[in-house]
């Protein structure tokens, strides 16, 4: 046993002792049982001075190599030692940055994750970053434990399951809270516009709109096609068709040569329906 644990010990510092620059590796294991560690890859999430993010320097913890089994929630766990945790996003490629504004959706806007993947841990204060990145000096952290067990197999696909199940009264909720504040949206940009409009800016221009007396046409490909086929009947309708002497000569002209081509490919069809009805012994 003491052997083993030694064993154990030394594999965990070479984990650890390879960590990339920039980087601190912390061993953890999925459960106790487990003997080889995973490594998860941890640095303080750094970002342009002034830039709008949803995830602040110095109070950041960059993550990478998060096994898919490892969610928002044993993450939180598993920091907590830490310092209070704030939020944890793991998504599949590390962003960019900027801040987005997204709706907090429960049934829209659902991405799921395979494979391993990034986690940006967000704490209370900086000094939980720091203590986060000590734990490299500690031993393999366990993300799966009796109190706090991580669901896998069928039991994780029977909670996938019912999470999955869409309850019609919450989805029409939400859908209600969403069109209210899109009308709400649409109502305050179509005031600000009629209470701008005609109203010159400070250099003295006046923004023209496709609301007033007489709105433009709608720039649409549709629009485009009725706007073309009203042109058509209008040169249709102005051209003379066998006004000249000419054109008579060029109609005719162009009618018999319709029907002899007509003519020659009937003779022909006619002659292969009798080649083929021929009788041959032979």
């Amino acid at each position: 046993a003491a052997s083993r644990r030694a064993k154990m010990a030394a594999a965990v510092e070479r984990v650890v002792g390879e960590a990339p620059a920039g980087y601190t590796a912390l061993a953890v294991k999925f459960g106790a049982r487990q003997r080889s560690p995973h490594c998860l890859l941890v640095k303080e999430h750094q970002v342009r001075e002034g830039a709008g993010t949803a995830h602040p320097p110095r109070r950041t913890l960059f993550v990478l190599n998060v096994p898919p089994y490892c969610s928002p929630d044993s993450l939180s766990r598993l920091f907590a030692r830490c310092g209070r945790v704030q939020s944890v996003d793991i998504c599949d490629r590390p962003e960019p940055g900027e801040k987005k504004e997204t709706l907090a959706s429960k049934f829209f806007n659902r991405k799921t994750v395979t494979g391993f993947q990034v986690a940006y841990v967000v704490f209370r204060k900086p000094a939980g970053v720091q203590a986060a990145k000590a734990l490299s000096r500690e031993g393999p952290l366990l993300i799966s434990t009796e109190s706090h067990p991580v669901k896998t197999g069928i039991s994780k696909w029977i909670d996938s399951y019912a999470a999955s199940v869409v309850d019609p009264e919450e989805l029409k909720a939400e859908v209600d809270a969403y069109m209210q504040d899109y009308d709400k949206k649409i109502e305050e940009e179509e005031a600000k516009a009629a209470k701008e409009e005609g109203v010159p800016d400070e250099e003295g221009w006046v923004k023209v709109t496709r609301r007033g007396r007489k709105p433009g046409l709608p720039r649409t490909e549709a629009a485009n096609l009725r706007v073309l086929e009203r042109e058509k009947q209008k040169r249709a309708r102005k051209e003379l068709l066998n006004f000249y002497a000419w054109q008579h000569r060029e109609t005719k002209r162009e009618h018999i040569a319709q029907l002899r081509k007509k003519f020659e490919e009937d003779k022909q069809r006619i002659a292969l329906m009798r080649a083929q009805r021929k009788f041959r012994p032979y």
